[in-house]
C-alpha cells in the first residue's frame, strides 16, 4: 500500500511527540532519539492489515540502539504497554 507522503510526515510528528521510550522513570520520545520516522516508515508496510498488525510490526522490526554498541533491542522491548494502545490509535486513521 503506498502512503501519501503528507501522510506519512504527519504521523512522524505524531509518533514523536506522543510515543516515547521508558527506562526506569525517563521517558525519552520517539522524536528526540530519532526513532519516529523508521517506525512510521514500518508500520506503513502493513496499513492494509489494520493498525494492530501495524503497531506490533513496526515495534519489532525497529531496532534501538542501546550505548553506541552492538547490542540493540527492539523498540517493543522498551516502551511500555500503554504506548503500544497510543500507537494503534494513532495509525487507525491511515489503515484501510
Amino acid at each position: 500500500m503506498k502512503v501519501d507522503p503528507n501522510d506519512l510526515r504527519d504521523i512522524e510528528v505524531a509518533l514523536g511527540d506522543r510515543l516515547f521510550i521508558q527506562v526506569a522513570s525517563w521517558r525519552l520520545y520517539l522524536g528526540d532519539a530519532g526513532i519516529a520516522k523508521s517506525l512510521a516508515l514500518e508500520c506503513s508496510a502493513k496499513f492494509d492489515q489494520g493498525p494492530s498488525v501495524a503497531a506490533r510490526h513496526g515495534l519489532e522490526t525497529v531496532q534501538v540502539q542501546i550505548a553506541a554498541g552492538p547490542t540493540s533491542l527492539p523498540l517493543v522491548q522498551l516502551i511500555p504497554s500503554s504506548q503500544v494502545i497510543e500507537l494503534e490509535e494513532i495509525l487507525a486513521p491511515y489503515c484501510r
